[in-house]
């Protein structure tokens, strides 16, 4: 059923408190959330995290192929004004650290096609609305009570020459991702106690349409207390949005992300996730292609903006996301 974020956040309080799985997922905006106390029987979206889900062997049966086209980008001096806003936001000191995405217009293969292609650990469709195929966790938390997180910053082809040591010491990267591990500490502490950076940078390599790619991430966590299944929805959406896809601090980045975008990030990086019973894992919904109202199917990326970036980077940078995660 989809609902309102009040309705969402009593719904996982009870089920929580009840130890009834459910699934849920909330948009960016807060403004639309979806929930469901029957997610291995549902029907109206297809799901899967990990090797579980309604859909979960689905991933490597896919017989066919899937194709992703760019047929509108944005120009580079589109996206220099953009850049220049939040610059200048930068510069006045409102953030450290700001998340800019913009739409792609793409043409592909049937959202359906793409879900069943996807290799991404956290895969979510909703038909005739959107695809998403993340490979980054929101938040996990464990039957004891641990909470942990996975921000994802710092991203470079595998195929450069060196690439892993050029983004282990690059110093933007290393600055964005101390910003957002930062924040994230600061995000998990609303809820937990003794926070800690359990690990720190370390590399994942992701096969993409495109070629394999590095990509950064840290893994913080922290304690909840013993009933912490009780108030299940009160610590997921106290946490929205997401830290590492806005900035830091989060208030006044929020308000720079609202004054430069230009299209609605809809579900793009909002969150799902699946409770489970005892156990709870979610995803952070990037890699997203939406239809929009209009027809148009949208590919949504970008990426961390900081004083020491550079535009041309940065916008090759939200081009090169846009990608299929697919082993076909």
């Amino acid at each position: 059923m989809f609902c309102d974020l009040n309705t969402l956040r009593q719904l996982m309080n009870q089920c929580g408190a009840m130890k009834k799985p459910f699934l849920f997922a909330v948009d960016y905006a807060m403004r639309r959330a979806f929930f469901s106390d029957r997610p291995y029987a549902e029907t109206s979206v297809r799901w899967s995290i990990g090797n579980i889900g309604n859909a979960a062997g689905d991933g490597v049966s896919a017989t066919v192929t899937p194709y992703l086209k760019v047929t509108r980008p944005i120009t580079m001096q589109q996206y220099a004004g953009a850049f220049d806003t939040v610059s200048r936001g930068l510069r006045r000191g409102d953030s450290f650290l700001v998340n800019l995405t913009v739409a792609t217009e793409v043409e592909c293969s049937p959202l359906e096609d793409i879900f069943n292609a996807a290799t991404a650990p956290y895969r979510l469709l909703i038909p005739d609305e959107f695809v998403c195929f993340s490979p980054e966790t929101f938040v996990k938390i464990s039957p004891e009570g641990i909470i942990s997180a996975y921000p994802m910053k710092g991203t470079i082809r595998a195929d450069i020459p060196d690439a892993m040591r050029l983004l282990e010491e690059n110093p933007k990267e290393l600055a964005e991702h101390y910003t957002i591990v930062d924040l994230l500490r600061n995000d998990i502490g609303m809820a937990a106690s003794d926070v800690r950076v359990s690990r720190f940078r370390y590399f994942d390599i992701i096969k993409t349409s495109h070629g394999p790619i590095y990509q950064t991430s840290s893994r913080i966590e922290g304690n909840l207390p013993a009933d912490w299944t009780d108030s299940t929805g009160d610590i997921i959406l106290r946490m929205l949005p997401a830290g590492s896809i806005c900035g830091a601090p989060k208030e006044a980045t929020l308000d720079i992300i609202r004054r430069t975008e230009t299209t609605e990030r809809g579900w793009y990086t909002g969150v799902f996730g699946l409770f489970d019973g005892k156990s709870l894992d979610s995803a952070v919904m990037i890699r997203c292609i939406q239809k929009h109202a209009d027809g148009r199917l949208m590919f949504h990326s970008g990426g961390g903006i900081t004083s020491s970036s550079r535009m041309e980077d940065e916008y090759h940078e939200l081009i090169d996301k846009i990608y299929l995660s697919t082993s076909l």
